[in-house]
C-alpha cells in the first residue's frame, strides 16, 4: 500500500532506535544475526519510504558503546553486517539523493570498515533528498565527553576564550554538528528507555515507543506515528495553546 503524502505536517528529522533484531530471530528459533541481517533488510524498505512522508532527516541507531558487552561472535557478525550494507546499498543510496553519514567513535571499528565508512560518506556528500545518519559505537555521553575534551583543548591552545564556552560551542563540537535537532524519536520492541541515545540532541524531542520489533516495523507503521505526532502540541517549555 502506498503511503499518502503528508509533507506539510511531517516532522522534519525522525531518530529511530531500531531494537528487538535478536528476540525476533530467538522467537522463531532462529540464531540472533538472522534478526541482525533482516533488521538491515528493514533499514532499506524504511530509508525508501522517509522522503514521501516527509522526512529529510533520519538516524538510525545500529550499534551503541554498550553493544561492545555482547558476545565476540555477534559483535562480528555486527560489523560484517555494516560493511555488507554499505557495499550493497551504496549505489542505490548514491541514485536516490541519499546523503550518508556515521556518528559515533571510530577508533574502535576495523580500518576496512572505516574505509568503507568514509568512502560512502564522500560518495554521497552531495545529496541532499534525504540525510541519513548511522549511528555506530555510539553513546550520548560518551560524544558530550569527547565534545567536553575538544573544548578544553580549544581553550588550552588559545583558540577559545574560556567566557566563549557556551551551548552552541559545545554543539558545534557534537558528532551531529550541522544536523537539526530530532523531532521525533522511536523505539520498536517495547522497551521504554532512551539507551544513552542523542541525549543533548533529543532534550525537545517527542517519543514514540512501539511493541513491533524492528524486523517487522513497516513503513505503514511510521506513517501511523508520524500522524500521532502532528496531533501533539509541541510547546518547547512554553504555554499552552489555546
Amino acid at each position: 500500500m502506498a503511503a499518502k503524502d503528508i509533507t506539510g505536517a511531517a516532522p522534519k528529522h525522525v531518530a529511530i532506535i531500531m531494537d528487538g533484531n535478536g528476540r525476533w530471530a530467538t522467537s522463531r528459533g532462529w540464531p540472533r544475526l538472522v534478526g541482525h541481517r533482516r533488521g538491515a533488510e528493514r533499514v532499506r524498505s524504511i530509508v525508501e519510504a522517509a522522503p514521501g512522508l516527509g522526512i529529510r532527516y533520519l538516524t538510525l541507531y545500529a550499534f551503541s558503546t554498550e553493544n561492545w558487552k555482547r558476545s565476540t561472535e555477534e559483535v562480528i557478525g555486527l560489523m560484517t553486517i555494516f560493511a555488507r550494507y554499505i557495499r550493497s546499498e551504496a549505489e542505490r543510496l548514491s541514485k536516490a539523493g541519499v546523503r550518508l553519514r556515521f556518528i559515533g567513535g571510530r577508533d574502535r571499528l576495523d580500518a576496512k570498515l572505516r574505509e568503507l565508512m568514509a568512502g560512502i560518506e564522500a560518495r554521497t556528500a552531495g545529496n541532499d533528498r534525504l540525510h541519513l545518519t548511522v549511528a555506530i559505537n555510539y553513546g550520548g555521553r560518551d560524544e558530550l565527553a569527547r565534545a567536553a575534551k575538544r573544548l578544553a583543548e580549544d581553550v588550552a591552545a588559545g583558540r577559545l576564550a574560556p567566557e566563549a564556552v557556551d551551548e552552541a560551542a559545545l554543539q558545534e563540537r557534537l558528532d551531529t554538528h550541522g544536523l537539526p535537532d530530532p523531532d521525533l524519536v522511536i523505539r520498536t520492541s517495547g522497551e521504554t528507555r532512551i539507551s544513552n541515545y542523542l541525549l543533548w540532541q533529543s532534550a525537545y524531542a517527542e517519543y514514540e515507543f512501539t511493541e513491533t520489533l524492528w524486523p517487522d516495523f513497516t513503513a505503514a507503521e511510521l506513517e501511523s506515528i508520524l500522524g500521532r505526532f502532528t496531533a501533539r502540541d509541541r510547546r518547547y517549555g512554553g504555554a499552552l495553546t489555546a
